[in-house]
This record gives structure tokens, C-alpha cells and sequence, in this order.
């Protein structure tokens, strides 16, 4: 399929105003007081097998919440990849005493909340029901059933969203940003690929609960509604006999920025927008001096709709819905960053915007205004999230871990409003390192590079999975001779392709197809036919069960596409690209006055190496299609669509060749569109049998 038609609902939202006082609306409202944090030092106990326990009574609400967190630190995982991740889920899926669906009914029941993963877990529940539900958890934790059933659809769904994230600019972004900034063998650095996780076994899966899951170096923490003592007690009872591997502290080394400030280009031809990451790596443990000059710095440069990037990227200039920056924080180095999804044609105005307002905070360009109004936001966010139990839970622990005075968190907002303009600018300057900057994109590199030039930095070409890009001798083989690239045409690769699947006289035999296929979108299953007739006649349906949820017909002169039962005529536009096709393999007409084709060099189709051609139809329709230097057959055809006014590439890959009586026809065929992706495979196609002029009758 060579189009898929979305429709849009409106949906009206009316609201009633009430009567209110006037007010003038075109001041922005005084910040109140900060807010006073009352945090109780927690009562602590000891267990010997290594757990410390913290407890902090609030009686308030007959509600308990307890978190258990295990303090191991980054592992590297290596050829496993993800295999925690993968353990922790595991956790959940019941117990050596109890079935996941009578653990899940059981908790239900009592109203309880359980969270249960890779570094612990956490429970939640009124006071009457906190015993019961804090048994099953740490029953959950110390003895999993490890199903190998619930492995397996474990794993299935795991590499079911890593292929669904292959297109996704930001997945790719922020997995290429870690890989690049910390090195793709360190425990931060590395990431999940499908051969990771394919690798990973339930022997693994147990393997990682060993090594991982352990009272050494454990916080238990109770915040609620009870005594120190019953929460001693309770802790003895369900995790006293508790024994495990003995935890060490892991030792990870800093890593040294980029010599000077340099782009990292991931080219992702189907991506609408640019993904731009500027950041370094920094060093801001809690107890950092600071700290919480670093959180006021943040909040200015990009920490909401009032910051800097903000106001300029998209109030000023309009290139983007948001531009936000962080910085983190911990025991073990950590990023700085700012970050934006911007229109591909602005990413280059938009880097050097975004550079621009880093020096400006280093160059101390911050209003009292910016300042006051930095500080407002973040108290009431730190007073907000004061309200949940984790986070409390949270700071308790991190007291304990970090180091840090017993009062943190009780002056943490004393602090914040001590911060000034001198120390603002200052920290910036410390941390916000825009000379020592990598400077990561991903994004269309055929709309994105050609203006990157002008900001001066070097550019550096990296695949989805942050492998560096060399660029190949230009000497390939055409027709087992070898030849320099320059004398390959596009004449000779469309000969090349034709004689590939047939040739050109078995090709011109061919006036009708029909195929049937099953297509996966958004993990429900279509079953279709696709029928077509030379020379531009096709007629395309698809159904759920038995209902059809899509049909796109046109007759040779008008047509139309119709999605669950709402109908839309093609315009003359879509007429004219219909009528583009001069035969079933189109590829037969390229070489004729109607079209214009170009070589426009290299390019990579997946992982192969592919010659670019790019074709200029009747219509003016223009695609660019690759085929592969080693079998000659298509493997990508990219085009782009503008409909509503927005603009988007939609890539097809054809992959999975095979005979159909004399030619070669693809039998797998993938469509994506944004970050969207429409998998076609076809179960029988039949050549010159079965289509008639009735199949495009327009009903």
C-alpha cells in the first residue's frame, strides 16, 4: 500500500464560568511565601543480615506505605542487556506459595498497592490491611516462581516495544546520548538491543535475582500511620531469615567530555522533526555545595514554560512546541542537557539559539524577575511532591546513603531562597560547559545537514546504535565489472533491478496481480487483498474478522478511500499521482520522457549498501528509491506527504523476495510513517488470473 488516509475527530469541550471577582489578568501573580517542610527524623533500626530499617510515623491517615530499596548501584550487563529489567517484571508474576492470579485477586481485594521491580520494591494500603499486603510483598521478593510461561511473554513483549520504538527519534535520541556521552560498554552507557535480549535466558533471569536481589546494602522504610516498634517487628518477621550475596559498593570511573564542542548526526529519513540533545557530563552528588544554586540555574535555562529556552525557542521563534534542560544528580557522574524537537529546516537556528542561551546564563544575563520567579515555581513543586509516600520514603533513604546532615531536606528550600544572581552565574559557568559540548541530532539528515555547516562545529555520522559511520572507498562492482561510482546512472540501475526480477519482456506479460496479506498495526492483527491492473487500476482492502476497516479503490480516472465506513473522493491531486503508474512494475516507464530520474550516490537501506535514485513522476510527485548494490533489487522507496498542512516522509521498505512464475515480487512490505509502522506480508500472490474491470468499480 503506497497510502494510508487518516481521519480526525473533533471533540467540543464546553466549560460554565462562574461568577468571580475581577481581576487583572495581565499581571502575573505575586508568588506566595515558600512553603515550611516539616519532616520527622526517621526512627532507625539494624537488622544483621544487612538491612537498615527507617521509620517515620504519621498518623494523619490510616495508611501505611513501605518501600524497600536495595542500594547496588550501576551494573554492567554486557551481552545481557536489559536482563534486570526483564528480572525485576518477573517478580510480579507470582510466588512459590501463590499463582500470579491469585497474588494480583488477593492484593485487589484489600486495596493495596504493590510495585515490585529490579531494585525492590514498594506497598501501599489502609492500616487494617498493611500486615497482610507487607507479607505478600516480601513474600514476592524472596521467593518468585520465575514461570518459564511468563519468561517467555516477558521477553515477547520486550522486543515487541523495542521494535516498535526503532523509528521513534526520541528512543533513538536518548539511547545514542547515553552510548556516546558514557561509552556503549559501561553500565550507563549501554543499552537493549533485540540481540540482547534474545540472548537472555530464564537461567539468566534467576542468575541476575542471585547476584542482584539481596539484604546487603537494603533500606526499608515505613512512613504512616505506625509505631517503630510494629514496623521493627514486622520487618523482623518478614525479612529476618532473609540471606543473600553480600553487596559492594561499585566503583565507576569519570569519563572526559569531547576534546571541544561537536555534532553527532543520527540520519532518520522518516523523522517529521529534529531531535537536538546539547549537553556534557558533570559531577553533582546531593551533598554538593552547589546543588541547590544547580536546581535554581536549571529552572531559569529550561525548567518550564517561564524559562529561557522556553520563551525563546518557541515564544520567540517558534521552532518548536518546547525546549526544556536537567541536570542530574547523584552519587556517580551524571548530564547536563538541554533538549528540543524542533522543525527539520530550523534545527540548525535552533542549536545555536539553544548555545546561545547557555552562554547567556554563564555570562550571568539572569534577572531578578527569572530568579524570583525560578524559586517560586520550585517551592511549590518541592512542596507538592512532599505529598508522596515514595518520595518522602525516598528522602529518608537518601540521608542515609548520601552522607547528608539529618536536617536535608527540612533547610533544602531555605537554601533554594538564599540563592543569588552572583550564584547562578557562577554554577553556569561551572557546569554548563557549551565549549566541551556534544551536540546530538537525529533527525533527516538530507533536510537537517546542508545548513549545519554554518554553525562551525565538525559532524560526526553515527548509526541508531551510536556505531560510527565511515564512509566507503567509492569504488563498487555494476554488473560484476568494477567501476567508479561516478560512471553508475540511474539508467543502468533501473536495468540492473529489472533484469533482476525477470526482465523486461517477462515484466511487460504482466497485466494483473492479486495478492493476499496480513498486516500488524498497533498490536492487532489485519487480514487484506490487494488487487491491481495495468496499466494504473488498483483496488486495496482490509479487514478485522469480518469487518473491513479500510478499502482505497481508483478505476484509472477517479477514486476514492473510505476508513471504517467514512468515504473521501480522491481530488485531482491524488488523480493525477494515482494515474503516475504506467504499468505493474513501474520501473518499466522510468527510462521514458515522462519521468525524470537522477543517481544521487550512496546510501544504506537497513544495513545494506544501496544506490539512491531519484525519481521525478508526471504528477510531480518526487520519491527517492534505493536498490541494493549487491542484488540489485529495490529496497526502499521514500516519499514525502503533505496532508492538513503537515508535512511527513513515509518510508516502505520491500524485503523477502520470491519466484512468482517467472518474476521476482516482495512478499514483505513495510510501511512507516512518522513513528508509526505498517508491517504487510503477503500469503499468495497470483499473475493474470482472477482480476477483471469490475474489481474498480466505484460503488
Amino acid at each position: 500500500m503506497k497510502k494510508i488516509l487518516y481521519f480526525g475527530f473533533a471533540v467540543l469541550l464546553t466549560t460554565n464560568s462562574m461568577a468571580q471577582t475581577k481581576v487583572d489578568r495581565s499581571k502575573q501573580p505575586k508568588p506566595g511565601p515558600a512553603p515550611t517542610i516539616t519532616i520527622k527524623d526517621p526512627v532507625t533500626f539494624n537488622l544483621p543480615n544487612g538491612i537498615t530499617i527507617l521509620v517515620v510515623e504519621n498518623h494523619k491517615l490510616p495508611k501505611v506505605s513501605a518501600t524497600l530499596s536495595i542500594d547496588r548501584g550501576p551494573i554492567v550487563e554486557g551481552e545481557k542487556a536489559g536482563v534486570n529489567e526483564i528480572m525485576g517484571q518477573m517478580l510480579g508474576e507470582g510466588t512459590t506459595k501463590m499463582s500470579k492470579e491469585k497474588f494480583d485477586l488477593e492484593i485487589e481485594q484489600i486495596g493495596a498497592n504493590v510495585n515490585l521491580n529490579s531494585g525492590g520494591g514498594s506497598i501501599s494500603a489502609l492500616t487494617r490491611y498493611f500486615t497482610k499486603a507487607f507479607m505478600m510483598m516480601s513474600e514476592a521478593i524472596q521467593n518468585p516462581a520465575f514461570p518459564q510461561a511468563s519468561f517467555e511473554k516477558i521477553r515477547t513483549q520486550k522486543l515487541t516495544g523495542l521494535k516498535s520504538s526503532e523509528k521513534s527519534a526520541s528512543a533513538i535520541s536518548a539511547r545514542v546520548v547515553a552510548a556516546l556521552s558514557y561509552g556503549k560498554n559501561s553500565a550507563m552507557g549501554e543499552f537493549e538491543t533485540e540481540q540482547t535480549i534474545k540472548s537472555i535466558t530464564l537461567d539468566d533471569i534467576k542468575k541476575a535475582y542471585k547476584d542482584n536481589i539481596t539484604p546487603s546494602r537494603c533500606y526499608l522504610t515505613f512512613i504512616g500511620d505506625i509505631k517503630p516498634d510494629s514496623a521493627k517487628a514486622l520487618a523482623i518477621k518478614a525479612f529476618g531469615k532473609w540471606k543473600g550475596t553480600q553487596l559492594l559498593t561499585p566503583s565507576v570511573n569519570n569519563v572526559n567530555n569531547v576534546a571541544s564542542t561537536e555534532i553527532n548526526f543520527i540520519d532518520l529519513p522518516t523523522a517529521v522533526q529534529g531531535e537536538l540533545t546539547v549537553g556534557n557530563l558533570i559531577n553533582n552528588p546531593l551533598s554538593n555545595p552547589d546543588y541547590h544554586a544547580l536546581v535554581i540555574a536549571n529552572q531559569i535555562l529550561g525548567g518550564g514554560a517561564e524559562s529561557k529556552l522556553f520563551m525563546n525557542l518557541r515564544e520567540k521563534h517558534g521552532f518548536t512546541y518546547g525546549s526544556y534542560s536537567r541536570v542530574g544528580s547523584g552519587r556517580f557522574q551524571t548530564q547536563f542537557s538541554g533538549s528540543a524537537q524542533v522543525r527539520s529546516e530550523k534545527a540548525d537556528s535552533a542549536i545555536a539559539e539553544l548555545i546561545a542561551e547557555i552562554g547567556n546564563m554563564r555570562d550571568g544575563k539572569i534577572s531578578e524577575e527569572e530568579l524570583k520567579n525560578a524559586k517560586a515555581k520550585y517551592n511549590g513543586s518541592f512542596a507538592l511532591g512532599m505529598e508522596d509516600p515514595e518520595r518522602t520514603a525516598s528522602y529518608a533513604s537518601n540521608i542515609l546513603i548520601n552522607g547528608l546532615q539529618k536536617d536535608y531536606y527540612r533547610t533544602f528550600l531555605q537554601k533554594i531562597n538564599a540563592v543569588t544572581i552572583a550564584d547562578v552565574q557562577r554554577v553556569a559557568q561551572k557546569y554548563f560547559d557549551k565549549n566541551h559540548t556534544r551536540i546530538v541530532i537525529v533527525g533527516n539528515a538530507s533536510k537537517i545537514i546542508p545548513n549545519l555547516s554554518r554553525l562551525g562545529y565538525p559532524i560526526k555520522m553515527y548509526d541508531k546504535y551510536a556505531n560510527p559511520i565511515v564512509e566507503k572507498p567509492k569504488e563498487v562492482k555494476i554488473n560484476e565489472t568494477k567501476k567508479s561510482e561516478e560512471s553508475v546512472s540511474a539508467a543502468n540501475v533501473i536495468f540492473d533491478y529489472l533484469n533482476a526480477i525477470g526482465g523486461k519482456e517477462e515484466l511487460k506479460k504482466i497485466n494483473s496481480t492479486k495478492a493476499a496479506f496480513t498486516m500488524s498495526f498497533m498490536g492487532r492483527d489485519f487480514e487484506g487483498t490487494d488487487i491491481k491492473m495495468a496499466p494504473n487500476k488498483h483496488y486495496t482492502e482490509v479487514k478485522m474478522g469480518e469487518m473491513k476497516v479500510m478499502q482505497s479503490s481508483f478505476d484509472g480516472s477517479k477514486g476514492y478511500q473510505a476508513q471504517m465506513g467514512q468515504k473521501k473522493e480522491l481530488d485531482e491531486k491524488e488523480i493525477k499521482e494515482a494515474q503516475d503508474d504506467k504499468a505493474l512494475i513501474p520501473q518499466l516507464f522510468y527510462i521514458t520522457n515522462d519521468y525524470q530520474t537522477s543517481y544521487l550516490g550512496m546510501g544504506k537501506a537497513g544495513d545494506e549498501d544501496a544506490y539512491k535514485i531519484k525519481i521525478t513522476k508526471p504528477s510531480g510527485k518526487v520519491s527517492v528509491e534505493y536498490y541494493s548494490v549487491k542484488t540489485k533489487l529495490l529496497l526502499r522507496e521514500e516519499s514525502t506527504n503533505s496532508e492538513g498542512g503537515n508535512e511527513s516522509t513515509i518510508m516502505t521498505d520491500y524485503s523477502n523476495y520470491k519466484k512468482v512464475g517467472n518474476v521476482t515480487l516482495p512478499y514483505t512490505i513495510t510501511q512507516t510513517v512518522g513513528e508509526q509502522e505498517f508491517a504487510m506480508s503477503i500469503s499468495d500472490i497470483k499473475i493474470n488470473e482472477g482480476v477483471t474491470d469490475a474489481d474498480f468499480k466505484q460503488d
